[in-house]
């Protein structure tokens, strides 16, 4: 239940900081709230759809400590080690996170968007 109340707490805070932010930079411009809100929502939503889907497909591979670089960045060893299942979990926990609250702004913006009647 903690659960479900911090992601709604997280929505509406992406939400709230999306309008806003959309209609600020809409007055700025000179554009109708519906239309600045709806393609804040529709840039911010596949923003985190875009990024949850890099996040949620990051290889197996970590890198391991710092790098030994040579002089100019040339010559540098990268070691690896494989990502724990915790750090598995975590990407794609975040990685679900993000995919779902860009899906919901998505929403967002389709339902203020005045271009089209959604019935």
């Amino acid at each position: 239940m903690a659960g479900i109340r911090r992601f709604f707490t997280l929505l509406v805070i992406a939400a709230a900081v999306t309008i806003l932010g959309s209609l600020l930079f809409g007055l700025l411009i000179g554009s109708s709230a519906a239309r600045a809100v709806s393609v804040g929502c529709y840039g911010v939503g596949c923003f985190l759809l875009v990024g949850g889907f890099f996040v949620g497909n990051r290889g197996p591979a970590r890198l391991k400590g710092d790098d030994t670089a040579g002089p100019f960045g040339l010559g540098t060893r990268r070691r690896l080690r494989w990502a724990t299942a915790d750090e598995r979990e975590d990407a794609l926990g975040t990685s679900a996170i993000f995919v779902v609250l860009g899906f919901v702004l998505i929403l967002v913006g389709v339902i203020a968007d005045s271009r089209h009647d959604l019935l």
